[in-house]
Parts: structure tokens; C-alpha cells; sequence
């Protein structure tokens, strides 16, 4: 079965951006020596993203010119960018501008994803939206020792306590990583 994974780094006060969209605040973070995320890569089929998270991926990795980045980064994986604006796409990458509601394309999101996970790699209100619509499977925290005052939510609803059921947390070097199953309890 395909999950649906929301994993992402936060800082302790709950943001994944600070006001400017900026992850500055993350790379001075001594990052885990293991290799976690390259066996969580290893499980995915297809990422999600929203368009201020690909905008700034393509901007941080200078994809209109070094859009070999984008596969040593991610591969060939298939990318679905959720958007209401028109964006570059680098030639060559599959890459998918989609718009409209999460349910209007997971079946083919979950079909490019085949046997394998699909990432929502960002933003929260995104990963809010796979929640909203049933889809969410689970949600991955890698906590930084940073705090900021305000900035992009790491996931802006308001999900009770009987959705999320902590299944394991440690630290990762600096991180403490927390993971969540999701469930759909009655309303």
C-alpha cells in the first residue's frame, strides 16, 4: 500500500519557513551522520509539493541553469507541484504543474508513485490539504534546536490528539525525529 508521508523539518517553535520563505535557519544545523534519509528516499515514488516549496528549491539550486541538481537531489522521481501560477519547469525533468484539489489527482500521484511512498515534501498548508481530504498516512517531524518568532507553519489546521499516534521518536544528531501515524477518527 502507498502512504502518504508528510516529512519535513521544524524548528522547536513550530515553523518550516521563517517569514521569507527562507531555510537559512536549517543549514547551520549540524545534520544527522547517518544515512535515514537516504533509506526514506530510497522508499519513495513520487513527491508533492507546493509552489513556494518548489520555487524556492528552484531558486536555492539555480535549476534554470544546473537542472542536474534537481536529479541528483531527487532522481527522476515524478514531482506533482500543486499551483495557481504558472512556473518554470527545467526540460527534461518530470516535473507536473497540477491545480485543483488533492482528489482530483491522487490516483495519478499514486499511480507514479507505484509500490513506493509518495513525500509531501512541503508546505504545511499542502500537507494540511492531503489531511483534509482522507489522504494523509503519516507525518515525519525532524525538529531543530532553532527557534524563530513566526514564519510558514509546519502544519496550519487544528488535528486533534485522535488523529496522530506518536509511533516512535529519538534524536538524529541534532534533530529529534517524531513520527505520527495519522488516522480519520469520527467526527
Amino acid at each position: 500500500m502507498t502512504n502518504v508521508i508528510y516529512n519535513t523539518a521544524t524548528t522547536l517553535s513550530g515553523f518550516i519557513a521563517d517569514d521569507n520563505d527562507a531555510l537559512d535557519w536549517l543549514f547551520v544545523v549540524d545534520q544527522p551522520d547517518d544515512d535515514s534519509f537516504g533509506s526514506f528516499l530510497a522508499s519513495v515514488g513520487a513527491l508533492v509539493m507546493g509552489s513556494t516549496t518548489y520555487q524556492w528549491v528552484y531558486n536555492h539550486e539555480g535549476l534554470d541553469e544546473h537542472p542536474e541538481k534537481w536529479r541528483a537531489s531527487y532522481a527522476d522521481r515524478p514531482t506533482f507541484v500543486f499551483t495557481s501560477r504558472d512556473l518554470p519547469v527545467p526540460e527534461g525533468l518530470d516535473i507536473h504543474l497540477v491545480r485543483g484539489a488533492i482528489a482530483d489527482h491522487i490516483g495519478a500521484i499514486a499511480a507514479a508513485a507505484g509500490d513506493r511512498d509518495i513525500w509531501v515534501v512541503g508546505g504545511g498548508d499542502l500537507a494540511g490539504q492531503f489531511y483534509d481530504s482522507g489522504h494523509l498516512t503519516e507525518v515525519r517531524l525532524s525538529i531543530a534546536p532553532v527557534t524563530l518568532p513566526s514564519g510558514a507553519p509546519v502544519l496550519p489546521r487544528r488535528i486533534e490528539a485522535d488523529a496522530l499516534r506518536l509511533t516512535s521518536a529519538h534524536a538524529r544528531g541534532q534533530f529529534v525525529e517524531a513520527r505520527y501515524e495519522v488516522s480519520y477518527p469520527r467526527r
